[in-house]
């Protein structure tokens, strides 16, 4: 009786469990595959991000300089109605600017009024330690810039200043003018304005402010009053040029006319006088009037 509870007891019915060894290297096995699929994610994520810090540091630029340049576009006419104002400065050691495009109208009572007030500025933003650009806009005769999102607006929200993008590290506005940049202007539209922006990571100049690589500023000259009358100048070909050149008198001596002037002597040679300017005499007559030529043996 007592053989048979043994057997019973040894043979066993159930699954048989792992032992502890077996445990030990499972965990191992799936704690080294955890931590090389969180490497390669980790790693692809990096790289993503800076694909995309890359595309958004191109993108950004010209999206925000597309934006002034269409502010100027359509408010700017060349009339004595429209004043551009602008100034650069530094805050924090951060190149800084203004720009703020103004237009006003008469109305019957001979009363100045503001159309439309456009201001492109940047400041300093102490939790970001970099810049931050606004834009302002503001219209006395209740001009709607987009019906959808400014009609439900009250009148005090549309002079707020307007946050557009975070991280600019460079901003900087000239004008051209006679082919040289002007860093300040007040008064009437210039022929052309150039905006530089960058968002690249700047450092520190011998003055003790910040700047940005050169290669990394995205630059726009953006022309004012496109429609204006522009006079060309159609230049003359190179074989008219030769040609003109050619015609011209005395301009080209050949050697052999040097030849027939030898030095301390005034007067015309034979043969010259009844030809015109700058052509070529035969040789045999300009050697033969040379003193002190060599004689031939016939001749002597």
């Amino acid at each position: 009786m007592l053989n048979i509870m043994k057997r019973a007891s040894n043979t066993s019915t159930g699954p048989r469990g792992f032992s502890l060894a077996e445990v030990l290297a499972a965990l191992v096995i799936a704690a080294m595959v955890l931590v090389t699929v969180l490497g390669i994610y980790s790693r692809a994520e990096s790289c993503s991000a800076a694909i995309t810090r890359r595309l958004d540091n191109s993108r950004m630029p010209s999206e925000v300089l597309q934006r002034i340049a269409e502010d100027l576009d359509r408010i700017i006419i060349s009339d004595t109605t429209t004043k551009i104002t602008f100034k650069n400065k530094f805050e924090n050691g951060f190149p800084t600017a203004q720009l703020a495009i103004l237009k006003t109208i008469v109305d019957a009572r001979s009363k100045s009024k503001m159309v439309e007030h456009i201001i492109w500025q940047t400041n300093y933003d102490y939790d970001t330690d970099g810049l931050v650009l606004y834009r302002q806009r503001i219209s006395e005769i209740g001009l709607l810039e987009d019906k959808l999102l400014d009609e439900g607006r009250e009148s005090w929200e549309q002079g707020l200043f307007v946050p557009i993008c975070t991280g600019v590290t460079f901003f900087k506005i000239q004008a051209v003018k006679d082919g040289e940049p002007v860093d300040k202007w007040s008064g009437q539209v210039p022929p052309g304005i150039e905006v530089t922006i960058s968002f690249a990571e700047p450092f520190k100049t011998l003055d003790n402010t910040l700047d940005v690589p050169d290669e990394q500023k995205c630059t726009r000259v953006i022309a004012i009053d496109r429609a204006r009358k522009l006079k060309f100048k159609i230049a003359p070909k190179e074989q008219e040029k030769s040609k003109t050149i050619s015609e011209l008198p005395g301009i080209l001596e050949t050697p052999d006319e040097t030849m027939s002037n030898p030095p301390g002597t005034s007067e015309p040679k034979s043969g010259t006088m009844g030809s015109p300017p700058g052509r070529l005499q035969p040789k045999s007559g300009t050697m033969s009037n040379l003193p002190g030529r060599l004689k031939t043996k016939r001749e002597k």
